[in-house]
């Protein structure tokens, strides 16, 4: 199993709105993935390490896939359409990290 991560860095002029990516952006990607799409979960970041200090990330994705050729066959096709929501909800491009996810 594989955890798509998608990282929204967080800075005083960070826009993001998370009533649009959270009901019409992430379930417009689910759609699109279809079943390869194993699970989705969004991380909202609340604060960082000591009191005050605000999150590294506003936002984070995470997108479970079986194995990297499945994420790669279902979501590189529709890649520049996603790319191209992010107008819609927010002023920060997004990191993308894929791991291996281990569960203990």
């Amino acid at each position: 199993m594989i955890k798509v991560s998608v990282m929204y860095p967080n800075s005083k002029d960070v826009k993001f709105d998370v009533d649009y990516y959270k009901n019409d952006h992430l379930p417009m990607v689910s759609n699109k993935v279809g079943d390869a799409l194993k699970g989705l979960e969004l991380d909202l970041g609340l604060a960082g390490r000591v009191p005050g200090e605000a999150a590294p990330y506003v936002a984070i994705a995470h997108l479970l896939f079986d194995d990297v050729a499945s994420f790669q066959t279902s979501f590189g096709p529709h890649a520049e359409f996603f790319a191209a929501d992010l107008k819609n909800y927010s002023n920060v491009k997004g990191a993308l990290q894929i791991s291996e996810l281990i569960k203990f």
